[in-house]
C-alpha cells in the first residue's frame, strides 16, 4: 500500500470517530476493491480476499463482470432509453468508470446520487463528486435499508416526477431477510414513476452459471468478514424485479447481460423497466 492511499485510511478512521472502521475484520468494500485490482484496503483485507480466491478462484471475475454490467447498463440507460438520473445505492470504493463517469460521457447534464455507509467510501467521495459542469453528483452516507431517508435526501438532487434508474448491484446479498430486501425494492421503485428502471445484480448459488461452489466460500466469508453475505436463487432474483418489464436478455449471468459470448459467473444480473 502507498503512503498515500495509507494516510487515506488513517484519514477515514480519524474523520468518521464512530468505531465504525475495524481494521480487524476484512470489510465488503475494500475485500471487493482488492479484488479489482485497487489499493484502499488493508491487509485483513487481502487476507481474507484470498483465502476466498483459493476456494473460489473465479471471484476476481465475479468482481469485473458485475462492474462491467453495471457500464453496459447504465450507457444502455443513458445512451438508448434517454435517462439523465441515476440513484446508485451500495456505491463501494471508486474505481474506473463509475456510474456518474459513464453517465455523464454520454449526456452531461446526468444526475448521479451515490449511496452508501463504509466510512471508507465516505472519505473517498470527493472522487466520486466530480462532475460535468452541466450536471450533478452528489453522496449520501446511509444504510440501504434506510430507504425514507435516502429518498427524502435523494430529493434535493433528483426530480422524482421524471425517471429514474434505481442501481443496487451487489448490494441486497447483504440483506439476509429476503421479504426485507423485498421492501427495499417495493418502497424504491414506488417512489419513482413510469418509465423508471431498477438495475440489479446478486450473487446466486445456481449451479448452471457456476454457483454451485459458492456456499463455502460465502460461509468463509461470513465467519471471517463483514457484513454477511446471502446467495439466492434465480427465482428469489426475479422476485425483486415483480412488477416491471424485463429488457431482454431477460436475467442472466451479469457477465452475459448483452455481452451473449462471455463466460458466464455466478451472479445475475438484469435491468427492469416500471410500465
Amino acid at each position: 500500500m502507498s503512503a498515500e492511499h495509507a494516510a487515506d485510511l488513517s484519514n477515514a478512521q480519524s474523520q468518521d470517530g464512530t468505531g465504525r472502521i475495524r481494521t480487524d475484520v476484512a470489510h465488503n468494500a475494500r475485500v471487493w476493491n482488492y479484488w479489482l485490482g485497487g489499493k484502499d484496503n488493508y491487509a485483513v483485507d487481502r487476507a481474507v480476499g484470498e483465502q476466498v480466491v483459493e476456494m473460489f478462484p473465479g471471484i476476481g471475475e465475479v468482481a469485473r463482470a458485475d462492474r462491467a454490467f453495471l457500464g453496459r447498463a447504465v450507457a444502455h440507460l443513458v445512451g438508448d432509453a434517454g435517462i439523465r438520473q441515476l440513484l446508485d445505492i451500495g456505491t463501494g470504493l471508486p474505481t474506473g468508470d463509475n456510474t456518474h463517469e459513464v453517465a455523464q460521457r454520454l449526456a452531461p447534464d446526468a444526475r448521479v446520487v451515490y449511496v452508501d455507509n463504509d466510512p471508507i467510501v465516505l472519505t473517498h467521495a470527493s472522487a466520486l463528486l466530480t462532475s460535468s459542469p452541466e450536471g450533478t453528483t452528489a453522496y449520501i452516507d446511509a444504510d440501504a435499508r434506510d430507504t425514507e431517508r435516502i429518498l427524502r435526501i435523494a430529493a434535493e438532487t433528483l426530480d422524482f416526477e421524471q425517471p429514474v434508474a434505481v442501481m443496487l448491484l451487489g448490494i441486497l446479498n447483504f440483506i439476509p431477510d429476503t421479504d426485507v430486501a423485498r421492501g427495499i425494492v417495493r418502497t424504491l421503485m414506488d417512489a419513482v414513476p413510469s418509465g423508471s428502471y431498477l438495475v440489479l445484480t446478486h450473487p446466486t448459488l445456481d449451479a448452471d452459471v457456476g454457483g454451485a461452489d459458492n456456499q463455502p466460500a460465502m460461509d468463509f466469508w461470513n465467519a471471517n468478514a463483514t457484513p454477511p453475505i446471502t446467495g439466492r436463487t434465480r427465482a428469489e432474483f426475479l422476485s425483486f424485479m415483480e412488477g416491471l418489464d424485463l429488457l431482454a436478455p431477460g436475467v442472466d449471468s451479469c457477465a452475459r447481460w448483452r455481452f451473449p459470448g462471455a463466460e458466464p459467473v455466478p451472479q445475475l444480473g438484469a435491468v427492469g423497466r416500471k410500465p
